[in-house]
């Protein structure tokens, strides 16, 4: 009963910061740690983000199905392979690739050294202060509709950093994002598409490491934690667009830039073990 408790808070936490550029797979390694819970584990991580892209699923269930009939109707009718959903549909699958590739490449690496504390705390300054300045100057004068190969390609490589817990995967997106002139929301919707292909790959090919490995929990709590970050997830989806249309990143970078120094800190007395 304890294990499921605390996998609804593990799945709340994610739910609640999947899509916000604050990197959940950083507050999933915080504040276990925190509680005095221990890590849960990168399979656990990998695989209850299976229900928040869940949510991008439904919530974007219009657009995903739009371009991939266009991606597939490309493929048979030469008119179609102009449309911007067709060419959407390559973009999105060759901007998924470089997160791919390294995350099997680097599978041991991610799952262990990468989820040192200290280095989470120090990526969640940096490159909240990376999203800040790409925030602030942004040219701002581009939506989905301009994105070319290139564009993609470059997003996608931001996309790939996200392997190392603190970056954020929507952060490191949507800061490439502005920083090629996108709009907010244009940046955000990008980043959402963009996360599917890699994190239900991600979290199916960890599926297998939930019942051993070094996970702290076991099916039930994970379907759990799965769950509650679908619900919390697809609310909080709804409420960053509508933000990110009127308002900029800034609250997201003092957050960051504070839990990260915070993270340090705690480190640096002891009251953490990285």
């Amino acid at each position: 009963m304890l294990d499921l408790l605390k996998a609804v808070v593990l799945g709340t936490i994610q739910g609640l910061t999947e899509f916000l550029p604050i990197s959940s797979s950083a507050h999933l390694r915080i504040f276990p740690e925190l509680f005095g819970w221990g890590d849960p584990g990168a399979a656990f991580t990998a695989v209850i983000q299976i229900g928040t892209e869940l949510a991008v699923l439904i919530y974007f269930r219009r657009d995903i199905w739009r371009i991939g009939k266009a991606w597939v109707l490309a493929f048979f009718k030469p008119e179609w392979r102009g449309h911007l959903d067709a060419r959407m549909g390559w973009f999105i699958i060759i901007g998924s690739m470089p997160i791919v590739i390294l995350g099997v490449l680097l599978k041991d690496v991610i799952e262990k050294d990468f989820r040192n504390l200290w280095i989470i705390g120090t990526t969640l300054i940096v490159m909240g202060i990376v999203l800040g300045i790409a925030d602030r100057l942004s040219r701002n004068d581009k939506t989905i509709e301009n994105i070319s190969l290139l564009d993609a390609v470059l997003m996608g490589l931001a996309q790939a950093l996200a392997l190392i817990p603190g970056v954020s995967r929507s952060g490191a997106t949507i800061s490439m994002g502005r920083a090629l002139g996108y709009e907010r929301e244009a940046a955000t919707r990008y980043a959402f598409l963009l996360a599917i292909p890699a994190v239900v790959g991600a979290g199916l090919f960890e599926l297998k490491e939930i019942p051993h490995g070094d996970n702290t929990y076991g099916w039930g709590p994970t379907l759990v934690a799965t769950i509650v970050s679908f619900v919390v997830g697809y609310a909080a989806i709804a409420w960053l667009l509508r933000y990110v249309s009127t308002r900029s990143y800034t609250p997201f970078v003092l957050y960051r830039v504070v839990l990260g120094t915070a993270t340090l800190v705690l480190l640096a007395v002891g009251v953490l073990s990285a």
